[in-house]
């Protein structure tokens, strides 16, 4: 991290420290933007639990949730998130021809269904900060009313991912699969 630097256990309050412990050990206590928010423990540990949920419990299929975080990923220019899922994302189903037409900002080839949705929605969303009518009305035919709130709060999630990474000039992941992003 460039602004900040990895924080520590003993960088916290004692009475913050508990807190701290229990975010540490989950997706907290590795290198990417949830590890910032140990800077505030208490705020990392009540950002676990929906972090959880959005990333590994929702009822949305992988590739979409992949698709929704990409989407978001780029719509930020948040490079670390965009590397640190874009190898997810095409492992979980997405082509090689959306993936890079995603990021080099250039017309998406043919679109199953599902995928128009997803990114139709965060395209519009980051762009007018609205949804269409049709786009709103497409998501909820193929996910339904949980699913199409579920896909809402997990681009708007690693959108306030990508806004930390950003402010705080996170960088790539260490394990960085592609090319950094043509910001």
């Amino acid at each position: 991290m460039a602004r900040l630097p990895q924080v520590n256990r003993e960088d916290v309050p004692e009475e913050l420290r508990a807190a701290f412990d229990e975010v540490d050990v989950g997706p907290a206590g590795g290198a990417g933007p949830m590890s910032v928010l140990k800077n505030s423990p208490e705020m990392a540990r009540r950002t676990v639990p929906l972090f959880n949920y959005v990333r590994n419990e929702s009822t949305l299929p992988q590739k979409v949730k992949e698709l929704a975080m990409l989407t978001a990923a780029r719509a930020m220019d948040c490079q670390y998130i965009w590397n640190a899922h874009v190898t997810l994302g095409r492992q979980a189903g997405l082509s090689d021809k959306l993936v890079d037409a995603l990021r080099d900002r250039q017309q998406l080839p043919q679109l199953a269904e599902d995928e128009a949705a997803v990114v139709s929605l965060g395209q519009e969303f980051f762009t007018t900060h609205r949804v269409s009518q049709a786009t709103f009305d497409l998501g909820l035919g193929l996910f339904g009313a949980q699913g199409v709130i579920e896909l809402t709060m997990l681009m708007g999630f690693y959108a306030m991912l990508a806004f930390t990474a950003n402010a705080v000039d996170l960088g790539l992941p260490h394990s960085q699969a592609e090319p950094p992003l043509p910001v």
